[in-house]
């Protein structure tokens, strides 16, 4: 049996953007962090690489902020969506991230993983069908700048995540919304994801095969959170190990949420 889909994230995996976040996230939390020592406060600084995978890769950017402020043991009020970018609010801080990224994106464009894109040509020159599925709200923007639109029969981003009051990953929500758009049941589908929270919510959505890549020291991260396996590059694994399903599901799989 082979499978019918694939869903891949974009940051990391099919975009070179994920070191634009990173970029972002640390100004915005060297800004802040600096701010509230000014005050008197001390906080452990944020680190680009531990912090960065443990606290927001992959997740929506509000719940970003409030994981890493949480792990500093700071309490922030969630605000609204609409608040300016001065404000002290899990949203004025997300708001802000979200501008310096645009700033660093309009100046230097998009990159894509070539590896990667020679991958979802071969799937669907064989039929296959492929989706995107990002916790980003720039998603279908990046597609466009990048001139790849038409290799995805779905994308779903950040703003499906709003649109449809989904859940942000862990949460299998934005990829079982892909897997409805697709017609294609999640026991069809493979997920691809550089991020843990990404892994978690292909496992907890039921998806029968979970592939990892590891762009930085994040190996056994992603491991641990349920890739069935994980590689430095697409390039290691053919259109055919893509379409492969892990012999869990020949056990029933995971549970869908």
């Amino acid at each position: 049996m082979h499978l019918e889909a694939v869903i891949f994230d974009m940051d990391g995996v099919v975009t070179r953007t994920a070191g634009l976040h990173v970029r972002a996230w640390t100004r915005l939390f060297d800004e802040y962090l600096g701010a509230r020592r000014d005050r008197g406060e001390i906080h452990r600084p944020f680190d680009p690489v531990k912090d960065y995978l443990a606290w927001v890769d992959g997740k929506p950017r509000y719940d970003g902020v409030q994981s890493f402020l949480e792990s500093r043991g700071i309490d922030m009020p969630f605000g609204r969506r609409e608040d300016g970018n001065d404000a002290e609010t899990t949203c004025g801080l997300g708001n802000r991230k979200d501008e310096y990224f645009e700033e660093m994106l309009n100046a230097e464009g998009v990159r894509v993983y070539e590896s990667t894109l020679e991958r979802i040509a071969q799937l669907r020159a064989l039929g296959v069908r492929t989706a995107l599925g990002t916790s980003s709200r720039h998603g279908g923007r990046i597609m466009r700048m990048a001139g790849i639109t038409d290799q995805f029969d779905v994308i779903a981003d950040g703003n499906t995540i709003r649109e449809r009051s989904l859940k942000g990953k862990p949460s299998p929500d934005l990829f079982l919304e892909a897997a409805r758009e697709l017609g294609i049941p999640p026991a069809r589908i493979a997920v691809v994801e550089d991020a843990v929270a990404g892994v978690e919510a292909g496992r907890r959505g039921g998806f029968a095969r979970v592939v990892g890549v590891n762009r930085g020291d994040n190996q056994q991260a992603l491991q641990q959170a349920g890739a069935d396996v994980v590689v430095d590059d697409l390039a290691e694994l053919s259109a055919a190990d893509l379409l492969t399903p892990h012999p869990r599901q020949a056990t029933g799989g995971e549970a869908n949420e």
